[in-house]
């Protein structure tokens, strides 16, 4: 088994089990995932009976059980009760007992991104949101403005979204909102109506050889949308500019005018100009055009400049969709953020924010960096980051990158290398990129073990500073850490 195959046809089997009226026992391998749960919770809301396992049972596994499936802790062929079909997640080795079992038992397996594909083929305006960062927020901006707008989607996020008390919610309506991943091409398996591509660099380097590989399969992402549908893309991206005309769907653009005199160019479908920051909150008000008329004045309560293209590409697919752009200027500057992005954990003592971000690229920690920067209290006032880079393989594919990320940061912390799915066989640590930085910026360390971290920062912030933890892992529990010892 390599989930990093993609299956060009299926066979009829899968969607029958998917969309049979007559309830159906899947079976999830990984379940605590918040990809595999949100989709266990729409199939189960559509009458499925639903099993899952998962190694350590989380508060995921338990909402999942409260909601009536079958969970099991621990994976064991004892698991395998002669299910329908069977899920599983890119983590799943063919080693797996319950792997093993089902396909003994000759009993239907696909992967995670094969579900969520056929889950979307159900929809008629189906949502599509990818790029190598952003996907999160976005996703949950249109989310949250097609709610708001009364279009009831169903909703599948890669994060958590307080406005839907989670990361999935199941509508009742023709629409489907969800993030469309290309690690491992798993993007390619899905069937949008509108694609949107945010943003194109080079990542996932234990799968992708170079950045031309990466442009070829947002290529082929963006022709999967039928000839009715819609391509909305980013038109300031290097990268999106060099396949955006061979992408044969209709396309609609966006991006910043830099003065009134590219307004004519016809550049752009939609744009930001007149675009002011905030000084407390680092949040963007901007000038919103359509085909270079001015149409008002939105205002965001997220920080930072990306999120003005965020809220770009959000405009423009709701716009697409029906909505009508008051009802998204409304909804826009009602939203607040998701979970573990540039998201306010509480105060340590002495004034001392300190704040979560899942940025894991060097583009997304500048970008998270500089907002922080421009919510500085004072010029005495320092940022502190504590980054936990994620695999291996980004952190040695993207050394210098993340080398050249942390200008905007005082002081940088660097935790012991969060290695997901990987074996540490690349000759890489926190120790090097730690030096790297220091080449560049001279305000890193290497720090292994949280508490050591925590330890570190008690003794060393000060009144006003702002502590910032970056990463896709695990690097949340330092600001945790933190925070619980305000009552020690």
């Amino acid at each position: 088994m390599d989930s990093c195959l993609n299956e060009n046809k299926l066979p009829d089997v899968y969607e029958d089990i998917i969309n049979s009226n007559i309830p159906k026992h899947i079976h999830f391998i990984g379940i605590g995932g918040i990809s595999m749960s949100g989709l266990a919770e729409i199939l189960m809301k559509n009458g499925h009976h639903i099993s899952g396992s998962d190694m350590k049972p989380s508060s995921t596994t338990e909402k999942l059980e409260k909601m009536g499936m079958t969970i099991y802790i621990g994976h064991s062929e004892d698991n395998i009760k002669n299910p329908d079909l069977v899920v599983y997640t890119a983590a799943i080795k063919n080693d797996n007992p319950e792997f093993i079992k089902a396909q003994r038992l000759g009993i239907p397996i696909i992967d995670r991104a094969t579900l969520l594909g056929l889950i979307m083929k159900k929809y008629p305006y189906s949502v599509a949101v990818s790029g190598t960062h952003g996907k999160t927020t976005t996703t949950s901006m249109i989310s949250m403005v097609t709610l708001e707008c009364g279009l009831n989607p169903t909703v599948h996020i890669g994060g958590e979204l307080e406005y839907i008390g989670g990361a999935t919610r199941s509508g009742g309506s023709a629409y489907f909102i969800a993030e469309a991943c290309e690690y491992c091409e798993s993007f390619l398996k899905l069937y949008p109506f509108i694609a949107v591509i945010l943003n194109i660099e080079y990542d996932h380097a234990d799968y992708y050889k170079d950045i031309e590989h990466i442009r070829s399969s947002f290529l082929k992402f963006a022709s999967l949308v039928p000839e009715n549908g819609y391509v909305v893309v980013c038109a300031d991206d290097e990268n999106i500019a060099m396949i955006l005309d061979k992408i044969p769907a209709h396309k609609v653009t966006y991006g910043i005018n830099l003065g009134k005199k590219n307004r004519s160019s016809g550049k752009y479908t939609w744009s930001a100009e007149n675009i002011t920051i905030d000084p407390i909150s680092s949040c963007a008000s901007f000038t919103l055009l359509n085909e270079g008329r001015e149409i008002d004045t939105v205002r965001l309560a997220v920080p930072g400049i990306h999120n003005v293209y965020n809220s770009l590409a959000t405009i423009a697919v709701c716009h697409l969709l029906g909505c009508n752009l008051r009802g998204i200027k409304t909804a826009l500057e009602k939203f607040t953020g998701t979970h573990r992005r540039f998201e306010f954990k509480g105060f340590f003592k002495n004034n001392i924010r300190v704040y979560d971000d899942y940025a894991h690229h060097p583009t997304e920690i500048k970008a998270t960096l500089k907002a922080a920067k421009t919510m500085s209290s004072s010029r005495d006032s320092r940022i502190w980051c504590v980054f936990q880079p994620h695999t291996y393989t980004r952190t040695k594919a993207l050394l210098d990158e993340f080398a050249s990320s942390f200008f905007d940061a005082d002081r940088v912390i660097i935790a012991d290398i969060y290695a997901a799915r990987e074996p540490n066989i690349y000759g890489i640590d926190s120790g090097m990129l730690a030096e790297k930085i220091n080449e560049r910026s001279g305000n890193a360390m290497y720090i292994s073990g949280f508490e050591a971290i925590a330890n570190y920062l008690q003794d060393n912030v000060l009144p006003g500073d702002m502590v910032l933890t970056v990463g896709a892992g695990d690097i949340y529990k330092v600001g945790e850490i933190l925070l619980k010892r305000n009552n020690d």
